[in-house]
């Protein structure tokens, strides 16, 4: 049940610690309450403030004890705090850490981390290594064009006449049904031998470059053999590329015909279903191919629009929005005798992933009636492109316009709004099969320098609903040289298996001409593109001198992460781009908006930031302070940011002295190094190391002691200034083993842990040890072994004092099992050192509480015992006395709760096994009244990279969805089966065999398995934090008969609320219950964002006009008349229950490419 931000049921701190209760609440006890308007007077003892009434209220059932009253709890908050402190003060080890590092001080020396310097080298490394990939991409560009220049066309070319790597062949030999084995392919297709190759995470032949052709596309047209004719010639160029520059990654031509061929060689990643891959709708080609675009889509849905026609409709809209990036805006809109939006955008909004996901539901419910308005439509798409209002790309200006054919041309129209200068194109899409003259679609094209498509069938919607890009290209060609420059795209998914890369694009242009004196071709040939993984431009950043909270992220002019360690997308479409804005990625506040405009601008600056973070498990909120500096990466569109705790302004550097690294001996011979040998663990501790590259030959594993014993056998052969180690991760590690082999000597070995019910101590460094004392402990680590990646240490050097980590547990998970006493609490804090005018926190030290023996520990010290031997305390029939959390643990409720809302301890025994849940699920009452005195704030905020599980498949009926079913008068009537609409549907359904993704409900079905494979959705995350309230306070949860009394106090130093109260009596005030586990979201409402976006900048080029334009070629269409041999045919093969296979396809506009 959603809560409010503040409700009835409890009251909120006022002054002098009492409780003021909320308008329209139950009677509770306040000073200066006033009684309301109306209703019965309150009696007189209910203004009595309450610390004068607590006394005489007493718990039922217990008659000679009263409540305790303020200053008993106070005493018992105080002995918690000593015993906190004591404990960790004799077996932390805080102390004793300091002076060891001190004693130590001729093995380290202290680093600056000097945020302008880094940041700026950083900027100018990655700007060098961008730099050498459009080095490459230019030779490249310029190569292609010359090729094709150069390139003589042949008519009569034939398959057997072309050699290549065909990446799917391998594939679709193994597919004895695949369409090549059907017609028996004639071209010659090589066969290759690969080996592996870590740096492309795939299997790949140097010597020759693959070629991935669409599903749709025929490769034997002529069109596509001439294409691979030339384009072979780039073999050779990619290979010198190669040669100059070892470190490049995939190099690939995206050609206009949908050719892809791309260097090194390797096999197509097949899907289990069919290859819908186009490169011509990837995000890096679509960036490449054109400038950034404002459209508007308006569909006819008059009462002609009906059946078959309207389905292609939705779907060919659904697939024009798929060909839109992020530099583009869109809005869609439907026309009949008046136009309306189909959502509730009601102007042009930013074509992300997630406005689009609203507009293709909105599309769906689309209902055809009315007569047609082309003017309603083309008034409506015109005044959205006029509104100057709002943010948009403000470069190619288009309409298109889907119908089913109409006589209007509604010139007077194109006369108000676009002419003479025709700044906004109008493309047209014929759908269906029918009789109107599309004279009318074609010259609204051809008068507004556009282009007129048709779409008789669903086969025909993928490639006409594209190929206006090609239009859209023609100023850049025009543009020659001045359009010629690099973009770099947003972050993506690579389809080869790259993982997350960055893609530099450059445009091909067709130099050639048709004849002496002749205008300049102006069809761009395709998009040429350098994939740069972002995993190397990481390995730019510093690692690990930044501390476990420093970073280094990067943004682009849409405000989305290029870098960020929050961008870990859990599973990823590969056809669409990963968008987490900088806002999303982090916690969003004012200063983090202005840090991130100042980036997008392209300016330096430096800014002090009080912020809240998530901590590493998404559980806790922290607020810290962090220094934030930011510079532009030159000849890009990106922007570097460094973000540094003032902890982290300065790190240790091991600093081995010079007769150790004189001794040219193996490291294991190292002093300290035998106490990183298992052989030393029962003395001196159980040591994890964090698992770096600290050589290049070290072999990684996820079981730490396997890596432990790969890092100990390596040691035994490399010497300490070894070139293949990484010596600042090497030595820094040597020097912690040390170090923390002399808390074990100075500290723990002579201290008994059981006296105090401790399971262990433990100490992490930033030089990635962890050591855990007894040896024994260790088997129930489940800490990360690597510093930087543990929650508790990361929270500990956030915070001051001691901070407790209960053990997660879940609420749909089984309690906590108490066996063998092994469940334990963390307690942890940071160990600051200061060095003369140096102050750092270089590791993190703690225990481990028994979790069982702390509880009755926790039961005395709020108690009227001064010690757990003292018997317990009777209160005699004619005494009065206070109860307290131990002899009254039926009557009294008594918790620690940690700064997220986790119970820490309890004094109800059948409450232990709840330890780590959040406190709502143990009791809901106490903690609504808890978060309603403000003891708590809540966060909340949406994770965008989350995966979810399939939803299982509703009922779609008998047929599969979006396929038009006749009637079965349709069935008997003889003209129907010789009509256009047989014919229509007989192509839906071959198609629909084909392309098994049609019938499906999210066309990405086809490219996995939608039974088993996770897909991105939105969470919604909740987080509580401790809000204002740091004193004593005492309340009244007002529950008419079942009121309860409670007490909550911070305790000094530590991140609990120590809190009392009485048990519920009855379930009345179960009004509420807050939650805090993530939640499946569809994130927050789309129609309110857009009218607040999100401040971006689009690319700094636009080319969206040139005088010399030629718009002659604007579309005439083919029509292709119903076969009635064909279809008696097909439906021969439909009732005999064989698949037909698709027949080649030459497309119907390519030619315009020649």
């Amino acid at each position: 049940m959603a809560v409010p931000p503040r409700t009835c049921g409890a009251s909120r701190p006022g002054p002098a610690r009492t409780a003021r209760p909320w308008p329209g609440c139950g009677p509770q006890p306040g000073p200066g309450t006033r009684r309301p308007a109306s209703g019965p007077p309150r009696p007189l003892w209910l203004l009595l403030p309450p610390l004068l009434l607590l006394p005489l209220l007493a718990a039922p059932g217990a008659s000679a004890y009263s409540f305790p009253q303020q200053h008993t709890m106070q005493h018992w908050a105080r002995r918690l705090e000593q015993e906190v402190d004591g404990v960790m003060r004799i077996f932390g080890g805080v102390h004793q850490l300091r002076e060891i590092y001190k004693d130590n001080r001729n093995l380290f020396e202290v680093q600056e981390n000097e945020p302008q310097k880094l940041v700026e080298k950083v900027a100018g490394d990655i700007e060098s290594l961008l730099d050498r990939k459009v080095q490459a991409l230019k030779r490249l560009a310029d190569a292609a064009e010359n090729f094709q220049k150069a390139h003589r066309w042949q008519d009569n070319i034939k398959e057997e006449d072309i050699v290549y790597y065909d990446a799917k062949a391998d594939a679709e030999l193994d597919d004895p049904e695949s369409e090549d084995m059907e017609r028996g392919s004639k071209a010659s297709t090589l066969r290759l031998d690969f080996i592996e190759d870590p740096n492309f995470k795939n299997k790949v032949n140097y010597s020759y470059a693959a070629v991935q052709i669409p599903t749709d596309i025929y490769k034997g047209s002529t069109v596509i053999l001439n294409e691979l004719n030339w384009t072979e010639a780039l073999e050779n160029v990619f290979m010198e590329n190669r040669r100059r520059d070892p470190t490049l990654l995939w190099q690939v031509f995206g050609s206009a015909t949908g050719v892809t061929r791309y260097y090194p060689a390797t096999p197509w990643r097949a899907p289990k279903k069919i290859d819908l891959y186009d490169v011509r709708r990837r995000p890096w080609y679509i960036q490449g191919a054109s400038s950034p675009k404002d459209m508007v889509i308006i569909v006819d849905v008059s009462g002609s629009v009906s059946g078959l026609t309207l389905k292609l409709m939705k779907t060919s809209v659904c697939e024009m929005l798929d060909t839109l990036s992020d530099d583009d805006y869109v809005n869609v809109a439907s026309f009949n005798e008046k136009a309306q939006p189909v959502s509730c955008f009601t102007h042009l909004v930013q074509a992300n992933v997630r406005n689009k996901k609203v507009f293709k539901e909105a599309v769906q419910s689309m209902v055809a009636k009315g007569t047609t308005g082309y003017k309603a439509g083309f008034e409506y798409a015109f005044d959205q492109l006029q509104n100057s209002n709002i943010t948009r790309a403000n470069c190619n200006k288009m309409i298109m316009m889907f119908t089913d054919g109409g006589e209007d041309r509604v010139q007077d129209v194109f006369e108000k709004y676009n002419w003479p200068n025709r700044t906004v194109r109008v493309f047209t899409f014929s759908v269906g099969q029918h009789n109107y003259d599309v004279t009318p679609l074609q010259w609204m094209a051809c008068a507004n320098k556009g282009y007129y498509f048709e779409i008789p069938s669903i086969g025909a919607i993928r490639i006409n609903t594209q190929e206006y890009l090609d239009v859209l290209g023609r100023p850049m060609v025009l543009a020659g040289k001045e359009a010629k420059q690099v973009q770099w795209t947003n972050v993506y998914e690579d389809a080869l298996g790259l993982g997350l890369v960055v893609t530099g694009t450059l445009p091909v242009f067709n130099l050639t001409q048709d004849g002496p004196g002749e205008k300049k071709n102006q069809l761009i040939l395709g998009v040429m593109g350098i994939d740069v993984a972002l995993n190397d431009i990481k390995r730019l950043t510093p690692n690990y001198t930044l501390g476990a909270n420093g970073y280094v992220f990067a943004i682009d002019l849409n405000g989305y992460v290029l870098l960020h360690p929050n961008l870990k997308p859990q599973t990823t479409n590969f056809r669409e781009p990963v968008t987490l804005d900088f806002l999303d990625a982090e916690l969003e506040d004012e200063n983090k908006e202005e840090i991130r405009r100042s980036m997008i601008d392209g300016n330096k600056g430096h800014r002090q930031i009080r912020t809240l973070v998530k901590s590493l498990d998404e559980r806790y909120i922290d607020e810290v302070t962090r220094n934030y500096t930011w510079v532009p990466i030159r000849s890009t569109n990106y922007s570097l940011g460094l973000v540094l705790p003032p902890y982290s302004t300065f790190y240790l550097q091991a600093n081995l002295s010079d007769q150790i690294l004189q001794v040219k001996l193996p490291i294991s011979k190292l002093k300290d190094f035998e106490f990183l040998l298992p052989s030393s663990f029962e003395s001196e501790g159980h040591v994890f190391i964090a698992p770096r590259e600290y050589c290049k030959d070290l072999n990684a594993s996820d079981n730490n002691t396997e890596f432990l014993k790969n890092f100990i056998e390596l040691m035994e052969k490399v010497t300490p200034d070894s070139k293949q180690c990484n010596n600042f991760l090497l030595h820094n590690l040597i020097l912690d083993t040390g170090i923390t082999q002399q808390l074990v000597e100075r500290v723990w070995r002579d201290q008994d842990l059981n006296t105090y019910s401790l399971l262990a101590v433990f100490a992490a460094t930033d030089g990635g040890i962890t050591r855990v004392f007894p040896n024994k402990a260790a088997e129930d680590w489940t800490e990360n072994p690597e510093p930087f990646n543990a929650s508790f240490y990361r929270r500990s050097l956030d915070n001051h004092g001691y901070v407790f980590k209960p053990p997660h547990q879940d609420a749909l998970l089984r309690p906590l099992e108490l066996e063998n006493d092994t469940v334990g609490i963390l307690v942890s804090t940071a160990v600051e050192l200061s060095l003369g005018r140096h102050t750092l926190r270089p590791a993190v030290v703690g225990v481990k509480l028994d979790l069982e023996a702390w509880a009755e520990k926790f039961k005395v010290l709020a108690s009227n015992r001064t010690h757990q031997d003292q018997p317990q305390k009777q209160c005699g029939p004619s005494s009065h006395c206070e109860m307290d959390c131990e002899v009254n643990n039926e009557d009294l409720l008594c918790v620690l709760i940690d700064d997220g809302g986790f119970l820490v301890l309890s004094n109800q025994n059948h409450q232990w096994d709840q330890v780590g849940r959040f406190f709502s699920e143990v009791d809901a009452n106490l903690m609504l009244a808890l978060y309603n005195n403000s003891f708590y704030t809540r966060k909340e905020s949406y994770d965008y990279q989350a995966a979810c599980a399939p939803q299982p498949p509703g009922n779609l009926g008998a047929a599969p969805r979006g396929v038009f079913v006749p009637t079965v008068a349709d069935f008997l009537n003889l003209a129907w089966w010789t009509s256009a609409a047989a014919w229509s549907l007989f192509q839906q359904l071959l198609y629909g065999l084909i392309y098994h993704s049609w019938f499906q409900a999210d066309p990405a079905e086809a490219e996995g398995s939608p039974e088993t494979r996770e897909s991105s959705c939105v969470m919604k995350q909740t987080q509580y934090y401790f809000g204002s309230v740091n004193a004593s306070y005492n309340a009244i949860i007002d529950c008419g008969n079942c009121s309860r009394l409670f007490h909550a106090q911070r305790l000094t130093n530590t991140n609990l609320l120590f809190v009392v109260a009485e048990k519920p009596l009855c379930s009345q005030c179960e009004a509420g219950r807050l939650l805090q586990k993530e939640t499946h979201s569809d994130g927050p409402e789309q129609c309110e964002l857009v009218q607040r976006p999100r401040y971006r900048r689009g690319p700094h080029i636009c080319f969206d006009y040139n005088a010399t334009e030629d718009t002659s070629d604007c579309g005439r269409g083919a029509s292709f008349p119903p076969s009635l041999g064909v279809l008696v045919s097909l439906q021969l093969l439909l009732l005999l229950g064989l698949p037909p296979r698709p027949q080649p396809q030459v497309l119907v506009h390519v030619s315009r490419r020649l």
